[in-house]
């Protein structure tokens, strides 16, 4: 598996590197932005761990870009911008995690094995699911309702798998949380409702999501 690290500083830089290729991986770096891009764009990667504080281009700037070109390419912020503005953006631009600096190396390294165990599930299977109108083409990453045809992110594609595979079903935003993304967010977070949006934009205004106050999300069955 190849991961592609963009930092600017060097001791981190040289210190996840390092710890990713301790544990069998293929790592590539970039310490600018558009060095970054160029690597990402050029070369069959995994993941990306990606810094937001660069230069040459900001990683904000380098994630929208990336989403435009590689929208399948799973994204993991690595990131000292810790505030939940930037956390937001960061997820409504379609990364697929969040990490704020300081870091444990462990709980990187965990993040990392849960987008790549995502990842590699994901690409092994090559059938349709459906509820209604609505179908995921596992195979492709696409996802279909009536006429319209949505390319999905490995994060936004995750979510909706879940949640056709429990279609009609009154799931969590705790549930979706762990089945989505592996680990446990902060109760207070809202990637939840920020990625269902997003999710829902895709899909259009027929996008048979429904909301259940106060407990989580349904998807329609019929």
């Amino acid at each position: 598996m190849q991961i592609l690290v963009i930092e600017d500083e060097a001791r981190i830089l040289a210190f996840v590197a390092r710890a990713l290729r301790a544990e069998g991986f293929t790592v590539g770096v970039a310490d600018d932005g558009e060095a970054g891009l160029a690597l990402a764009l050029a070369h069959p990667y995994d993941l990306v761990v990606l810094d937001l504080l660069l230069p040459g281009m900001d990683g904000l700037d380098l994630l929208r870009e990336l989403r435009r070109r590689k929208p399948m390419l799973p994204v993991l912020i690595l990131s000292a911008r810790s505030e939940v503005d930037t956390k937001l953006r960061g997820f409504e631009l379609g990364a697929d995690d969040y990490l704020a600096k300081p870091f444990s190396l462990d709980e990187l390294l965990a993040r990392v094995r849960a987008r790549l165990r995502s990842r590699q599930h994901a690409s092994g299977d090559a059938y349709i699911l459906h509820a209604g109108r609505l179908l995921l083409d596992v195979a492709k990453r696409e996802a279909r309702l009536g006429s319209r045809v949505s390319e999905l992110t490995d994060g936004e594609f995750r979510l909706l798998r879940v949640m056709l595979e429990r279609a009609g079903d009154v799931v969590s935003r705790e549930q979706l949380l762990a089945d989505v993304w592996g680990y446990d967010f902060d109760p207070r977070s809202n990637v939840v409702d920020v990625s269902i949006r997003r999710l829902r934009r895709k899909l259009g205004p027929d996008a048979p999501i429904e909301t259940v106050r106060n407990v989580g999300y349904r998807l329609a069955a019929g």
